[in-house]
């Protein structure tokens, strides 16, 4: 795709809600913190291209995973806060290291677990959540039902796991989709393959320390029991096409960004806020015409305190703020491309995007706009 226009795009200056982005180049090894206007404020450079996610704390310190080029450079010796194990062969949303990174680039803390992929977050009790892969034991895996036929790998199947690990790097939860989900409930969608069963793509903690976790491959999104370590509460919508994001917002709601792949004729893209309850949308944003908003991977969506809603569209490195009525009240466009692996040209895919007030404890006065 040739991009035509880099920037900012749009800027509604009486109904955007006033901040910084933080935009982070994918494939490349940058994170910036961009003003209304498209100016850079304040950048990061590091060594690794990214695990997928990476936000600022309200310490006001990156959480940051990053994919190793040489695994071996990385052992238990030099590095105390190891998990040890190669990791998978998988490579979509893959980290391995996970860091904490002050505002001037210094390492404050780091873990390194090569199973690590797409997404981490800070707990409220200092310890750090994260998704992991793993195989899948092989009674496990002969549970495991649709998908397509002989699409494993080397004919086994990967499934996720959840570790909570505290700042010395010690396990002190832990959750596993073998062994703690009825399988043989979740089938896959018929058009994924079998070496990877589920696909977790988000998880995030809720204040009664519960996890809401989205599993791309099931096109469900559920809330694991911290203390059961059981689904207490699932919704599956096959219409959603592989959602990414899905969190808890303030009101109580669900929010996530319905990808929108392997279904309609004419793919497009939404986000869609749920009541939990009824499990009835309650706000829906679509472009107008629908295929004019489309990112098949990748992507996700930040309810702001103005009312407003931040949109990653992840697969084109756009992201643009609408009001509760769809009003596109700001839009911008990463001028940052790097090489796509794979690929014959470059990208600016992001992940995500996050915006924050400038008084907020993210960011903390430390820029103007």
């Amino acid at each position: 795709m040739r991009y035509r226009e880099v920037g900012v795009l749009e800027h509604d200056r009486n109904r955007a809600t006033p901040g910084v982005t933080l935009i982070v180049r994918l494939r490349g090894k940058g994170a910036y913190l961009v003003g209304m206007h498209g100016e850079v404020l304040h950048e990061w450079h590091f060594p690794l291209v990214p695990g997928n996610n990476v936000y600022l704390m309200e310490n006001g310190n990156l959480l940051w995973s990053g994919e190793p080029e040489d695994k071996a450079a990385y052992n238990g010796e030099t590095h105390s806060r190891f998990e040890g194990g190669d990791g998978p062969t998988l490579k979509g949303g893959r980290g391995g290291i996970l860091r904490e990174i002050d505002w001037e680039g210094n390492i404050l803390w780091e873990h390194i677990n090569f199973d690590q992929h797409h997404d981490c977050r800070r707990l409220a009790n200092g310890n750090t959540l994260f998704l992991g892969w793993e195989i899948m034991p092989g009674e496990a895996a002969k549970r495991v039902l649709g998908g397509q036929s002989g699409t494993e790998l080397n004919g086994m199947i990967y499934s996720d796991y959840l570790h909570e690990v505290t700042p010395a790097g010690d396990v002190v939860w832990e959750w596993h989709a073998h062994s703690d989900m009825a399988l043989e409930n979740y089938p896959m969608c018929a058009r994924c393959q079998r070496n990877e069963f589920a696909h977790a793509n988000a998880c995030a903690p809720l204040p009664n320390g519960d996890v809401i976790i989205s599993f791309r491959r099931l096109n469900m999104i559920a809330i694991i029991d911290r203390k059961t370590r059981k689904l207490r509460w699932e919704h599956r919508d096959d219409s959603w096409g592989h959602q990414h994001d899905c969190q808890m917002l303030d009101n109580g709601n669900i929010m996530l960004f319905a990808n929108g792949i392997h279904g309609a004729d004419m793919p497009y893209s939404r986000v869609i806020e749920l009541d939990p309850n009824t499990k009835e949308a309650v706000w829906t944003y679509k472009g107008s015409p629908h295929y004019s908003f489309f990112s098949p991977h990748i992507s996700g969506a930040q309810r702001l305190d103005s009312g407003n809603t931040l949109i990653c569209e992840g697969q084109w490195g756009r992201v643009f703020e609408v009001t509760p009525d769809g009003d596109i009240v700001w839009e911008y466009v990463s001028p940052f491309f790097d090489p796509n692996p794979g690929s014959n040209g470059n990208t600016n895919m992001m992940f995500r995007a996050y915006r924050y007030a400038v008084e907020s404890p993210q960011i903390r006065g430390r820029v103007s706009i």
